[in-house]
């Protein structure tokens, strides 16, 4: 879970140059970074390393789901009834969610969903994201194209 208000973290300048590098390319090797900050292979890898335990970064390969096959994407605002964090907890836990947000406003949930076509789509929203106990109200938001899908937006 990400917490949109955690606790300020002890981060530096190292630790911000070794971020803003590993946002724009996740495979640049320890000595690489460590020749960008100013530090051995051994030393950037530490520090790397200490930002990952920290839940600062995680380093991850990034697929595109319509070369994977997936031909239906969208967004689902649900209006919930209870505690929103259990039916968040929940709704993580269905293979078609790929991205759960609590929010405010319309929508106490933002999901995002993808299904291999718009069969499987009507398939995991009204048999599997419906029944999640909670889920008062939806209203599905289908995706056209992606045009903006951006990681890098830098460490303060």
């Amino acid at each position: 879970m990400i917490d949109v208000n955690p606790e300020p973290n002890d981060i530096d300048d190292i630790d911000r140059k070794l971020l803003s590098a590993l946002q724009r390319d996740g495979r640049c090797g320890y000595a690489e970074l460590g020749e960008l900050v100013g530090l051995t292979a051994g030393g950037a890898r530490r520090r790397v390393m200490r930002l990952e335990e920290r839940g600062i970064i995680q380093i991850v390969g990034v697929t595109d789901p319509l070369k994977l096959g997936y031909r239906s994407m969208a967004m689902v605002g649900i209006v919930a009834q209870g505690d929103v964090e259990e039916i968040a907890a929940a709704l993580n836990d269905l293979q078609n969610v790929v991205y759960v947000v609590i929010a405010a406003g319309q929508y106490d949930l933002l999901v995002e969903v993808i299904a291999e076509d718009q069969a499987a789509m009507f398939e995991a929203i009204n048999h599997q994201v419906r029944k999640v106990p909670g889920v008062l109200r939806l209203e599905t938001f289908p995706y056209y194209s992606i045009r903006t899908h951006r990681f890098g937006w830098g460490a303060l």
